[in-house]
């Protein structure tokens, strides 16, 4: 019972900053489907199919994927490689996302709202359904598994077209400048997730893991992503009034399985010792009988015999008179007279 309480206590500790403001910020604004998005979305669209494009006819774009590797950038600049190595780990969805929900989650705490961290979670399913189908549906091979030279290693059962390190990257950064509060903190935070994104995929070319033309569309499918997001704000708004109301289900069904805490009795005045022990009887009333009272019953007056004269004690031990007529046990018929 104590521990039910005790949980009880801290789910609602965890959900109390929720509880003052269950509806996100007035000041901050929700991103809008605008005309200029409109026209980048298209842009960026546009950009994608044509990269696609020029792959899959083999044209200069192929070309060039095979001019820079094999001129093997890691082997041009040895001495960065070790640092690359690192800075390449701000593309992998794993820490990245772990970091970046981190952030988002303390200030949903601060903003008493859900929002950030169910728009991270939409962005990323995003980016796994589509940059995954587009992976699995080119199967473009990468340059440490390329068979001919300069081709363009469509269909060949690899995972390697778009990068998912690059489009991870533009989504993961990118969604806080999304998020962000202030036209002068987006401005920041887009320059600096471009200036993230940019550098980790050219990191990827550094590596030898993806050609160029795999870095230029995750690029594309990363800032596609970030620019259709506005579409899935009505979404994401049912998703967190459902999360409101499942709290609030989860939050009665737990207050009624812990009993209400008893009332605090009235005082009560405290009696002596002695009166404490003995308990008080009820006086009984007197019962009067219908019969008369009885006359006390005495003793006829009279002389007592003293002990001499009274009867002597037989040798059987008993003072009652011998009956010649009997016989003692044992004897026969016969001796009797």
């Amino acid at each position: 019972m104590r521990t039910e309480r005790n949980l009880t206590r801290r789910l609602d500790r965890v959900f109390t900053r929720l509880d003052r403001e269950p509806e996100r910020p007035a000041h901050i604004d929700v991103p809008r489907m605008s005309r200029h998005r409109a026209v980048l979305f298209s842009s960026t669209l546009a950009f994608y199919l044509a990269i696609v494009w020029a792959v899959i006819t083999t044209s200069w774009l192929v070309r060039l994927d095979w001019q820079v590797m094999f001129f093997r950038p890691y082997q041009q600049w040895p001495g960065i490689h070790a640092f690359l190595d690192y800075y390449v780990v701000l593309g992998q969805r794993g820490p990245t996302a772990v970091m970046v929900a981190a952030w988002l989650g303390w200030r949903s705490w601060r903003q008493h709202t859900v929002r950030p961290l169910l728009t991270l979670a939409a962005s990323l399913l995003l980016l796994n359904i589509t940059v995954g189908a587009a992976k699995l549906g080119m199967g473009r091979l990468g340059p440490h598994y390329a068979t001919v030279i300069g081709a363009n290693e469509m269909g060949m059962g690899g995972d390697i077209f778009p990068s998912g390190h690059t489009a991870n990257a533009v989504v993961t950064w990118g969604i806080l400048a999304y998020l962000a509060s202030t036209a002068r903190a987006r401005r920041w935070l887009s320059a600096l997730s471009a200036v993230t994104s940019l550098g980790v995929g050219l990191t990827t070319v550094y590596l030898g893991t993806h050609w160029l033309s795999d870095v230029l569309l995750g690029w594309a499918a990363g800032l596609l992503i970030l620019l259709a997001l506005p579409w899935f704000e009505p979404l994401i708004s049912r998703a967190e009034n459902a999360l409101f109301a499942l709290r609030d289900r989860l939050r009665a069904r737990w207050r009624r399985r812990v009993p209400a805490t008893a009332a605090p009795l009235a005082p009560v005045a405290l009696q002596p010792l002695a009166q404490a022990a003995e308990p008080s009887v009820p006086a009984r009333e007197p019962v009067t009988s219908a019969r008369g009272a009885r006359a006390p019953i005495h003793l006829a007056p009279g002389p007592h015999t003293a002990r001499s004269e009274r009867s002597p004690v037989t040798p059987a031990g008993s003072r009652r008179p011998a009956h010649t007529d009997r016989l003692p046990r044992g004897a026969s018929q016969a001796a009797r007279p």
